[in-house]
């Protein structure tokens, strides 16, 4: 049941990481005050992320999930900083 709700869970990141290259300008708000320089590079710089870290989680192999796992964390705590020191 672990594994289902994990590859569910990658299915949506990959999703909402690969709409960030469909349509960017929703993503402007949210990016605009945690990235204030170069905003548009960064929303497809955090897609692109988001797309490859949920494409690890639905992964079969245990060793790449346990890799998008452990990136994801990075990746959320790197944000949380960024969010953080801009505001």
């Amino acid at each position: 049941m672990a594994l289902l709700s994990l590859r569910t869970a990658g299915t949506l990141l990959a999703g909402v990481g690969a709409s960030h290259f469909v349509a960017p300008g929703l993503y402007e708000p949210i990016t605009a005050p945690v990235f204030p320089d170069d905003t548009r590079s960064w929303i497809y710089r955090n897609g692109a992320t988001e797309l490859a870290l949920g494409l690890a989680l639905r992964n079969r192999n245990r060793t790449l999930r346990t890799a998008g796992l452990a990136g994801l964390l990075g990746y959320t705590l790197w944000l949380g900083i960024n969010a953080a020191k801009n505001r």
